[in-house]
């Protein structure tokens, strides 16, 4: 009786251990304290749990109070997902904007200050960077996440980020395994599938994720996405063809897989958190994600008990917890005693985002001096992973450049004509984002140009359409860095 209970009680705090939860508000609450006390080894952080550096680096300590090695999680690629200046927008350009500079010199030096950010809050795992080669240009959840279309390319710049990112002490987590990159569908609302051969992976999608390993990320989150030339059945999170197989043994890869976010339709809308959960421990995962929008204490019970029930039926092997616990548990006790490299005199930058958003800008034609011109912004739907309380575009930044600049929001079914009797006399300044992926962005941008050829357009995602507008200027992301580089040329700064 007391070697059963003991060995339960091993495999409940083993159950913890493997989740990375997460929670509401800005301050801990008594449950997760509580279930860290316990063996929870691990906590995830939103934008809903920040609201100021001071602020963070208080609430980590809170945690580090009941154990101090816990890893404190974050989604911060810089750039349009940002979780550190969700309200304002990103102080650093995304990957994109990194790829189209294409120094990895730079990668290296703007990763690194981003980790040293994060390790002055207290956060020591970053789930970034992306490795995705976006190869399809209609993705409709990568797109500027990705360092670019050129494999190679992704995969130079995903070494350098990672280098730069754990020289701060920060894990990084490279994702989203084997490749998010071919997709037409957002694994948030269904599940994607990647028709291609197994060339094509090799050459193209693991390449990245090669670099990473070499480089020696700390952690590889895995793709929801079916990609039948590795496993016709299963997601790659659920899948020990992809995870255990492919990544442990084909590649070689020691340290911590984390699976993207359990919540996520393709998963919870097709297998069900739980059952998935137990699944992706069994495949070879390590780490479970989940709280973007499971955030209490009654899913980290759910889960922590289905994974306790299986290793009770037999359903998931007692070692194979055992296993993926250990590596959290390594994981934490690399980021308690991580020491940041030493930086070179002058290295640090505070401007560094803003220098690399402006080597970032393409700018075609030229625009005769504004003085107070009318921003019109044509807003798609943002994806979940970007969300929409992250503020982008350019008109607060050129408003502070220009006083007296006008500004407006326009969505699908907007007219023409309401952006041009709000301009009035004024140059319009058309922003877009992925105008290629929405036709009714495409179209406006060809009334206003028609109307008004001295129209000033910037494009915010994947420059994909041929330039249009007296002077067109092509960002590669949406940040805040990004807006204020674009208005600094529109302005003549």
């Amino acid at each position: 009786m007391t070697v059963l209970a003991h060995r339960t009680d091993t495999v409940t705090r083993d159950a913890l251990a493997v989740l990375q939860p997460g929670f509401e508000g800005t301050t801990a609450p008594a449950w997760l304290l509580r279930r860290v006390g316990e063996g929870l080894t691990a906590v995830g952080l939103f934008g809903r749990n920040i609201a100021s550096p001071e602020q963070l680096a208080a609430l980590t300590a809170q945690l580090r109070t009941e154990r101090d090695d816990v890893l404190v999680a974050i989604d911060e690629e810089g750039g349009d997902v940002t979780r550190l200046e969700v309200r304002g927008g990103s102080s650093f350009p995304g990957n994109l904007a990194l790829g189209a500079v294409d120094d990895t010199g730079l990668t290296r030096n703007v990763a690194r200050e981003l980790g040293r950010r994060l390790a002055e809050c207290g956060v020591n795992l970053n789930w970034a960077p992306s490795a995705d080669v976006n190869s399809n240009p209609d993705n409709p959840v990568i797109g500027v996440r990705s360092f670019g279309a050129d494999t190679h390319l992704a995969a130079r710049h995903t070494a350098a980020y990672v280098q730069g990112l754990q020289a701060a002490g920060v894990a990084a987590c490279t994702k989203h395994f084997p490749g998010h990159g071919d997709t037409s569908v957002d694994s948030h609302h269904a599940l994607p599938r990647i028709d291609v051969d197994l060339d094509t992976l090799q050459a193209r999608e693991l390449v990245p994720f090669k670099a990473a390993i070499e480089a020696g990320t700390k952690a590889v989150m895995s793709a929801h996405i079916l990609v039948p030339a590795l496993d016709p059945t299963r997601p790659a999170t659920l899948s020990p063809q992809i995870l255990t197989g492919l990544l442990r043994g084909e590649l070689g890869y020691e340290g911590l897989i984390v699976t993207d976010g359990m919540e996520m339709n393709a998963i919870a809308g097709t297998y069900g958190i739980e059952r998935g959960s137990v699944l992706a421990i069994a495949a070879g995962a390590d780490a479970i994600c989940v709280g973007g929008g499971l955030a209490d204490e009654a899913t980290v019970l759910r889960l922590r008990d289905a994974l306790v029930a299986a290793v009770r039926e037999g359903a998931l092997p007692e070692e194979r917890l055992a296993d993926a616990a250990a590596r959290v548990r390594a994981l934490a006790a690399w980021t308690r005693g991580a020491r940041p490299d030493a930086q070179p005199e002058g290295s640090r930058a505070s401007g560094i985002g803003l220098t690399a958003a402006r080597r970032a800008l393409l700018v075609t034609g030229s625009a005769k001096p504004l003085t107070a011109p009318y921003v019109a912004t044509l807003a798609p739907v943002a994806n979940i992973a970007v969300g929409d309380e992250t503020p982008w575009g350019v008109a607060a930044e050129l408003a502070g450049l220009l006083p007296g600049t006008g500004a407006g929001v326009y969505a699908e079914g907007s007219s023409t004509g309401d952006i041009l009797a709000a301009a009035g006399d004024r140059t319009v300044v058309a922003v877009v984002r992925d105008a290629h992926r929405h036709p009714w962005m495409t179209e406006a941008l060809d009334a206003l140009v028609g109307a008004r050829p001295d129209t000033v357009v910037v494009e915010m995602g994947l420059p994909m359409a041929a330039p249009r507008g007296a002077l067109h200027i092509a960002t590669h992301g949406a940040s805040r860095v990004c807006g204020r580089a674009a208005a600094e040329v529109i302005a003549g700064a």
